[in-house]
């Protein structure tokens, strides 16, 4: 799990006009973060506007970003949903042999108890032929995940073997890197507060931000990472009014609007996501225009 040290990124999807998948521009995307030092990719999660993908997407987008990736940096694949069956059966269909991990966000929309909660990773870690990191985003899935059921999971399940934690919650945070496995990883999954969490102990990031800010970002957690705190706060000083612009409206609207701004993808999307308002996108191309 070495591998998974460090920055990730969740890849946005690119969409044309006609809403159908830019290609093109999602090749651009990744090369444009492994050339900028990521240490990895995510595919198909949150940012990627899963929720709006068919099944066929799905499946195109895991072989499409492994081909484009060519093994340069390890991929993650994101498989998560409510319905813990479903997840069994992609898990079983997914071309998963190049994946480097699995990550799965919690069951959200059902509100399930933390032994739910428990439950479902238990019966998906069983099933997934690849290690499963679990991702706690409460402000999306509507149930936040407990220090205690993650600890319960990262001790009692082989197969699990990190966590994406969201919460925002910094003293659920450092419960988890004080009483984890010690060979259990504890990734950000917040940009905003990822440098306080590192100086906490986290292993990484997995990162919206760094769609845009590859280099800046990633060179920030390696910093970190290394106890070079001066240099990682010079960095995420630079980036703090980015954070702010890129999540005010909405995520993907945000960091899709960034990349527009350089020409990288375009600033198209599926409903019930728009693009951010007219006046954000000023404020956010004013910010660009300075930003170097």
């Amino acid at each position: 799990m070495e591998q998974l040290k460090g920055t990730g990124v969740a890849l946005v999807t690119p969409f044309k006009a006609d809403e159908s998948i830019d290609w093109n521009a999602l090749e651009k995307l990744i090369n444009y973060v492994i050339d900028g030092g990521v240490n990895y990719v995510v595919t198909l999660g949150t940012t990627g506007e899963t929720p709006t993908l068919s099944a066929d997407e799905k499946l195109d987008l895991i072989k499409f970003t492994f081909e484009k990736v060519s093994k340069r940096v390890p991929v993650v694949v994101g498989i998560g949903d409510y319905n813990t069956r479903d997840v069994v059966k992609r898990l079983e269909k997914c071309p998963l042999d190049e994946a480097a991990a699995v990550l799965s966000v919690a069951p959200y929309y059902s509100k399930p108890t933390q032994e739910g909660i428990y439950q479902h990773y238990k019966t998906i870690a069983a099933a997934s032929p690849k290690p499963i990191i679990l991702y706690n985003v409460p402000g999306r899935t509507g149930r936040n995940m407990t220090a205690e059921t993650t600890l319960r999971l990262a001790h009692d399940v082989e197969n699990i073997v990190a966590m994406k934690e969201a919460s925002g919650d910094m003293m659920q945070c450092m419960q988890i890197i004080r009483d984890k496995p010690k060979d259990f990883l504890v990734i950000s999954g917040d940009d905003a507060l990822a440098l306080a969490q590192l100086a906490c102990g986290m292993d990484g990031v997995i990162s919206v931000a760094a769609n845009y800010f590859a280099t800046d970002f990633s060179s920030m957690v390696h910093a970190a990472l290394v106890n070079d705190f001066p240099a990682a706060r010079s960095l995420n000083n630079k980036m703090l009014e980015g954070f702010d612009l890129m999540f005010s409206e909405n995520n993907p609207a945000g960091i899709k609007a960034f990349l527009h701004h350089d020409g990288i993808v375009g600033n198209n999307f599926r409903l019930p996501v728009l693009p951010v308002s007219d006046p954000l996108y000023a404020k956010i191309a004013a910010y660009l225009e300075q930003y170097k």
